[in-house]
Parts: structure tokens; C-alpha cells; sequence
């Protein structure tokens, strides 16, 4: 696939490097020299100099005959005028474009193809927003993701010393929970993947990856680690959109603190929340932090746009008594330091951004794309189309799926019924099946099973 890259920053250097280890012919466009050349000397991609926006680049960049646009630079305005530019010069099939101000995204008039030709919009405030909502739904989980709207789900947790089956081999989880349907898809112990048969036995401190449905995650949790109770007081740090966004969807569930450092946005702040409690301050204050009952906080957010004042604060929460951190960091090499540590939990809006716009690059139908790991891994959904003639995956049962090294199918969600991954379940037209993998050089191959011979149109 040809795909141009617009902004070579964070989200578009990671996605350069995801894309272009996958075959892919790549260009990436960007005013910023030094950043280009860093990223040619590391990965095989075209470059080109410029303002993603003017048609001359776009036609340097191979716009008349290119697949896909993405815009990520960090200009909202930038974003959208190069897709109308690459819709009405070059007619580029698909076109994404990451818009941040909320101003343009209430517009939903603004994206017909007679206004900003954009197929897809990409909002990172939208994505952390609901990856951190997700967390808070189930106490002690590193990640979730969902699949089919929310039918079935894959939870990350660490197990615990203490945990029902730590120590066992995973086959004793039926025999723990009889009649709940769930499925270990991958284990990583100490930072490497396993790949999980029913005589794995889980260790503490194992990073366990397991899928269910969405009824059924709290149950097999517990299983894992020690039940905790469910969160009521959430300290969000840094009202800029992120933080806002966050408290304006939590207020109602939770009672929220959230502290700024800018008069201005914390009067806007409290003129347009209407249950948070709203604190002029610095979070690495520690006065401020024991005045607002820092040791009875829940769960603490660090969602400002410093990542050094996002760790200092969070260690400083933590060390103060706060139940559970989690942190926001842009810079890939601060979040393995910190993961796992004083820090609960290290998100990086990047990783979480480019899940998204991996589902839509994704070849076969896939509906769904969540980066795992810091990008080492992912977990897909493709559905399955076609007969046993026209696909390589339906109408077979999941042992005669030949699937990549790596891979597995976790379960498969048919209509409402979400269906474990057992061997001898035969995959059915129209099923949504959740895949597991564990090296990303072979999702290409991934997707290759997803995609139906011409005989069958």
C-alpha cells in the first residue's frame, strides 16, 4: 500500500515505523529537516520537505497515485486543508486526519465530502479519554480494549502473589470458574512473550493478557490478583483538553479534584464542569496534595503535557498514599522506565492513537486495532467473509487454521454469542474473530488469511 505520512512527530514517526516494517511503500512530509533525516537513517521511507498542505508537496510526495493520506502534523488547520487538497487534485482514496480542537470536531458538518473530505477522524483527547475511562471500570487491570461494541473484552492485569491461580497451570481456570467462558491469549514474563498453552503455569508478576466476555472480566480477574473495591475519588492533573475531556465524562460516577496551573483555564474549568471541584495549583505541591486528602485519592491522574511533571507528581501522589497512578507520558523511553514501578499504570497517547489508525490501514476487513505493549504487540479483530473455497479461514475448525508463528485466536464473537477459541470451534461467514499477536512481522500474513479469493465476488 502507498501511504503518505503527513508530520513526522511522535504519532507520525511511530506510524512510519509500524507501516514500513510491514512492506508497505512509505513517505512521510515535514518542515522540520533534522527530524526527517533521524528518521531516514533509522527506517527504510521516503522523505519529503515541506508544508503537507501545498499542492506541490503533496504532488512530490507521490499524491497521483497514492492509497491512503494520514495527517498528523500538529496544525488541526494544516490537517484538514491537505485532505481537501488531496481529495480535489489527486482524488486519494482515504484520507485521515487527527483533529484535537473540539471546536471542529462538534462540527460534524464540517466533514461531508462536500465540505473537509475526511474518511476518518482521529481525535488522541477522544482515545486517552476512554482508555483511562476503561481502567477505571475494572480496579487493577494495565489495559482493556473492546471488541464487537463491547461484547467481548481482552484485559491486561498483572498477577499477584495471593491470586487463586497463580502457581497453577491455566487449564485449572475452567475448573476455578465452570461456567464462565475465558481465554488466556498471551502471558509476558519479564518484558518476553509467551505464548500460552493450557500446562503454562502463571507466575506473580506475570503481565497476563485473557479475553471474555464483557459480564465475565471482573470474575476471571479475580482469579489473577487480589479483588479490589471499586474506585469513587479520581485527582485529575492538568485541565488542558485531555483533563477536561476526562472530568466532564467522569463527574457523574466519580467525585473529581482536578488542579491547574493557569488561572484562565481554571476559571473556564469551573465555569464548564459542573460536579468537579476545581484547584488552582501545582501538583507537585506537596502541601496542596495533603490539604485535598491526597491518601484517601483513588486513582491519580497525571495528564498535563510535561511528562516530567507527570512522574514527579505521580511518584509524589504515590508516596503520599494516592491507591493507584496513572500516568501520561509522550516520550517512548520514559515509559519503560517508569512502568511497573512507583507508576501503576504509563500511558502514551501515541501508542493509543496509532491503534486507531491502524485499524484503518489494516488490509482484509478488520474493524479493529489495539496496540499492546508499547507497540511490540496487537490484538485485532477481522471479520471472517466468504465460503471454504473463497477463504482460508471459514468453514475450518481453528486447529486447521494455519495461523502465523505467534498468533492466536482468543475468541470469536458471532451476533450477540461471544464464543471462546477452543480447537475445535469451526469459524462461520460473518464472525469477528479476535486475534492475539505476538509478532508484528506477521501481520501481514494475519491479514492475508482475512481477505477472500476473487472467486467468491
Amino acid at each position: 500500500m502507498k501511504i503518505i505520512i503527513l508530520g513526522a512527530g511522535q504519532v507520525g514517526g511511530s506510524l512510519a515505523e509500524n507501516l514500513a516494517n510491514e512492506q508497505n511503500d512509505i513517505t512521510v512530509v515535514d518542515t522540520d529537516a533534522d527530524r526527517l533525516r533521524e528518521l531516514q537513517d533509522r527506517i527504510d521511507i521516503k522523505t519529503v520537505l515541506g508544508r503537507g498542505s501545498y499542492p506541490n508537496i503533496l504532488r512530490d510526495a507521490g499524491a497521483d497515485d497514492a492509497d491512503m493520506l494520514i495527517a498528523v502534523t500538529n496544525s488541526d488547520e494544516t490537517n484538514m486543508v491537505a485532505c481537501q487538497v488531496a481529495y480535489t487534485l489527486f482524488r486519494t482514496p482515504t484520507k485521515i486526519s487527527r483533529i484535537r480542537t473540539g471546536q471542529y470536531l462538534k462540527q460534524a458538518d464540517l466533514f461531508r465530502a462536500d465540505a473537509f473530505p475526511i474518511d476518518v477522524l482521529i481525535s488522541p483527547e477522544q482515545v486517552v479519554t476512554n482508555y483511562v475511562s476503561r481502567l477505571l471500570q475494572y480496579p487493577g487491570a494495565l489495559q482493556v480494549m473492546d471488541f464487537a461494541d463491547g461484547l467481548a473484552q481482552l484485559v491486561a492485569v498483572k498477577a499477584y502473589y495471593g491470586g487463586p491461580l497463580v502457581g497453577q497451570a491455566i487449564h485449572h481456570l475452567k475448573n476455578h470458574l465452570p461456567n464462565i467462558d475465558s481465554r488466556v491469549a498471551a502471558v509476558f514474563r519479564r518484558n518476553k512473550a509467551i505464548e500460552p498453552t493450557g500446562d503454562t503455569i502463571i507466575e506473580a508478576d506475570d503481565e497476563v493478557f485473557f479475553v471474555a466476555a464483557r459480564e465475565n472480566i471482573r470474575r476471571v480477574m479475580k482469579e489473577l490478583r487480589r479483588e479490589e473495591d471499586s474506585y469513587k475519588r479520581v485527582m485529575i492533573v492538568g485541565g488542558g483538553n485531555i483533563g477536561y475531556r476526562l472530568a466532564r465524562s467522569l463527574e457523574k460516577q466519580y467525585q473529581i479534584k482536578i488542579i491547574e496551573h493557569s488561572p484562565q483555564r481554571t476559571e473556564f474549568l469551573s465555569e464548564h464542569l459542573s460536579r468537579s471541584v476545581v484547584l488552582l495549583g501545582s501538583a507537585t505541591d506537596k502541601t496542596l496534595l495533603e490539604e485535598e486528602n491526597i491518601e484517601s485519592t483513588d486513582v491519580f491522574c497525571a495528564l498535563t503535557n510535561d511528562d516530567e511533571v507527570n512522574i514527579m507528581s505521580s511518584l509524589l501522589a504515590k508516596r503520599l498514599g494516592a491507591r493507584k497512578v496513572i500516568t501520561l507520558i509522550n516520550k517512548a523511553a520514559y515509559v519503560d522506565l517508569v512502568q511497573g514501578g512507583m507508576v501503576d499504570v504509563a500511558l502514551s497517547p501515541q501508542q493509543a492513537t496509532i491503534g486507531s489508525l491502524l485499524t484503518h490501514v489494516r488490509r482484509g476487513d478488520v474493524v479493529n486495532v489495539h496496540s499492546l505493549r508499547r507497540g511490540a504487540a496487537e490484538a485485532i479483530e477481522a471479520i471472517a467473509h466468504g465460503d471454504s473455497r473463497s477463504s482460508k479461514v471459514v468453514g475450518r475448525k481453528i486447529r486447521e487454521i494455519k495461523l502465523p508463528p505467534g498468533t492466536t485466536i482468543g475468541a470469536i464473537v458471532r451476533g450477540e454469542d461471544v464464543i471462546m477459541a477452543t480447537s475445535d470451534v469451526v469459524v462461520e461467514s460473518n464472525d469477528h474473530v479476535i486475534l492475539f499477536v505476538m509478532n508484528k512481522k506477521h501481520i501481514a500474513d494475519v491479514e492475508r488469511l482475512f481477505q477472500v479469493g476473487l472467486g467468491f465476488f
